[in-house]
C-alpha cells in the first residue's frame, strides 16, 4: 500500500494520517503527548476499533514517558497510580470500541505484573517505561498479522467474479495496516480472484465515501460508490453477492456492534438471500456481555447530521439524533472472521471455542 494509517517513530513521535481530510488532502499529524492521542481518538483523526486500540497503547506510552520527568514520581507505586489515571482517561475517549478497552486493560495488566517485577529486581522506571513502549509496538505489529490471518481464512468465502458490498471503513485506515473486511476482499484480489467492490457512503461521516473508495483506489481494487439508501435496490437487482462488514463490538452471542446503517444492510441482505459476513479479529469479541442489548452506543455531536464539511444543510432549530453505531443481531450474521479462523452459529458455542473456553 502506498500508505500507512500510524506509526510510532523512533524519535518517540506518534504519527498518524488524518482521516478526517481524506481523500481531498493526505496529510499525517505528529503527536507527541498522550493527551493529542486521547483528542485525535475523540475527534476521529483516527478511527476503527483496532486503530483505535493501537493508537491507545502508543498514547500510554507517551503517557507512561511524561510521567517519569515529574519530580513527585519517584517509585513503582506513584508511578501506577498515575499511570492508571491516564489509562482510564484514554478508555474514556470512545466507549463503544472494545479494542480500545482491550489495549488499555492489556498495558495496565502489564505494569500491574511484569512491570512491577521489573521495579522490584530494579528501581528503575525508565525500563518499565520501556516495557510499555515495547508492548505497544508489539500489539501493532500483531494486528497486521491478524488482519492478514483474516483475510486468508476470509477470501475462501469470496468467489471468483463476487460483487461484494461493505458499509463504513474496515480497511487499512481502520487498522494498524491491511484492515479486516478489506483485507479479506485484499486477500482474495492476491488469490488471481476478480473482486468489485460497492461502497455505501455511510452517512453522516462518509467513511464510504471518502476513506473506502479511497483506499481501494489506491490499491487498483474496482469500487462503485453508492448512496446508503440505495443497497436493497442492488441486493434485489441481483447485482451484490456478499456483504462484509468489520466489527467495533462483538457480544459473547454473536450480535455485532458497528457503524451506524450496519443493522438495516444486514436486514436486506437476509431478505435477499446474500451472505452477511463480518470480519473481526478476537480482540473485539467482548466475552463480559452476554448480548448486543448491553453495549454501549456513543452519541456524537449533531452538527455531523446537520451540516456537511461545516456546511448548514438543515434548518437551524431542528431537533436531530447522531447515533455512531448500532446492533446487528446474530440472526442476520452468516458467518464471523476471525484471525483463528471462520466461526459459524451456534455463536457462543463457536465464539466460547475459539477462546478456547
Amino acid at each position: 500500500m502506498a500508505f500507512y494509517t500510524l506509526k510510532l517513530r523512533d524519535d518517540d513521535v506518534v504519527e498518524m494520517i488524518d482521516q478526517r481530510k481524506l481523500p481531498l488532502e493526505i496529510i499525517y499529524v505528529e503527536l507527541k503527548t498522550y493527551e493529542g492521542v486521547y483528542a485525535a481518538i475523540k475527534d476521529m483523526v483516527v478511527r476503527g476499533a483496532p486503530a483505535i486500540g493501537v493508537s491507545a497503547a502508543f498514547g500510554l506510552y507517551l503517557g507512561a514517558k511524561s510521567l517519569i520527568s515529574l519530580p513527585e514520581v519517584n517509585n513503582y507505586e506513584t508511578f501506577k497510580k498515575k499511570f492508571f489515571k491516564i489509562a482510564d482517561f484514554m478508555f474514556s475517549a470512545r466507549p463503544t470500541a472494545v479494542n480500545l478497552g482491550w489495549a488499555v486493560d492489556r498495558i495496565k495488566g502489564l505494569v500491574e505484573t511484569e512491570g512491577k517485577n521489573i521495579y522490584k529486581n530494579n528501581p528503575d522506571l525508565k525500563k518499565v517505561v520501556s516495557l510499555i513502549r515495547n508492548e505497544s509496538l508489539k500489539i501493532y505489529n500483531e494486528d497486521i498479522e491478524i488482519n492478514k490471518n483474516m483475510g486468508r481464512y476470509g477470501a475462501v468465502l469470496l468467489k471468483d467474479g463476487y460483487t461484494v458490498l461493505t458499509h463504513c471503513n474496515a480497511g487499512a485506515l481502520a487498522t494498524a495496516g491491511y484492515g479486516t473486511a478489506l483485507g479479506v476482499i485484499r486477500a482474495a484480489v492476491s488469490e488471481n480472484k476478480k473482486i468489485s467492490v460497492v461502497s455505501d457512503e455511510t452517512r453522516p461521516f462518509l467513511q464510504g465515501a471518502r476513506l473506502t473508495t479511497w483506499e481501494l483506489m489506491e490499491d487498483g481494487i474496482p469500487v462503485t460508490l453508492i448512496a446508503d439508501n440505495s443497497a436493497g435496490l442492488l441486493m434485489r437487482k441481483g447485482k451484490i453477492n456478499a456483504v462484509i462488514v468489520g466489527a467495533d463490538r462483538i457480544a459473547s452471542n454473536g450480535d455485532v456492534a458497528n457503524k451506524i446503517g450496519t443493522y438495516q444492510v444486514a436486514v436486506l441482505a437476509k431478505e435477499n438471500d446474500i451472505p452477511f459476513y463480518v470480519a473481526a479479529p478476537l480482540s473485539t469479541i467482548d466475552l463480559n456481555i452476554k448480548s448486543g442489548d448491553e453495549i454501549p452506543i456513543e452519541e456524537r455531536d449533531i452538527n455531523e447530521v446537520v451540516s456537511i464539511f461545516g456546511k448548514r444543510i438543515a434548518p437551524e432549530s431542528v431537533k436531530a439524533l447522531n447515533y455512531a453505531f448500532d446492533v446487528t443481531p446474530n440472526k442476520y450474521v452468516s458467518a464471523i472472521i476471525t484471525e483463528k479462523g471462520i466461526l459459524y452459529p451456534d455463536y457462543k458455542k463457536s465464539i466460547a471455542e475459539a477462546f478456547g473456553k
